[in-house]
């Protein structure tokens, strides 16, 4: 079965999760840098929606 989740619903999810838990680090930023386009649909959105694509790509990839 395979399950298929909005990249904004997730980035938003992993966004509330940070703040809430006062994360800091790098990884929280990337996640609320990444929503931001995500949510914005700003020129950049297509850039950094493909880099993300091709990640989950890879990831899937190594799967089989």
């Amino acid at each position: 079965m395979i399950l298929d989740i909005s990249a904004v619903l997730l980035f938003g999810a992993a966004s509330v999760f940070a703040v809430k838990t006062k994360s800091a680090g790098g990884g929280a930023a990337l996640v609320l840098f990444l929503f931001g386009f995500f949510a914005a649909g700003t020129g950049a959105y297509e850039p950094i929606r493909n880099l993300v694509q091709a990640s989950a790509d890879a990831l899937t990839a190594l799967g089989n």
